[in-house]
């Protein structure tokens, strides 16, 4: 398993649709095979930057959801809000205290 993080950062105006448009898809992102977790943050100090968290199985499920019809329905809405280009990690989690 490991952690896909996204930073997006959006024009403000385009932060109500976007909250929107994920409201009606973060199910189906959640139930893609080999997902795990899903969570959506936004910066404190900057409300324009958001952030995706999710776990995923293996590379190969986070690379088919990216090649996935829902991906692409997703997306394409998503990136026309944007402000600024995205950034994406793939992390491996070392240490988890709860």
């Amino acid at each position: 398993m490991f952690v896909r993080i996204v930073k997006m950062s959006f024009h403000l105006e385009n932060i109500p649709a976007f909250l929107e448009n994920f409201e009606l898809v973060k199910t189906h992102i959640r139930n893609a095979p080999g997902n795990r977790f899903l969570e959506l943050y936004q910066d404190k100090n900057n409300p324009q930057i958001l952030f995706t968290y999710s776990y995923w199985d293996t590379e190969e499920d986070l690379e088919n959801y990216r090649k996935s019809a829902l991906f692409d329905e997703v997306w394409t809405f998503t990136k026309k809000l944007f402000n600024d280009k995205p950034e994406a990690w793939s992390v491996d989690k070392l240490v988890t205290l709860e």
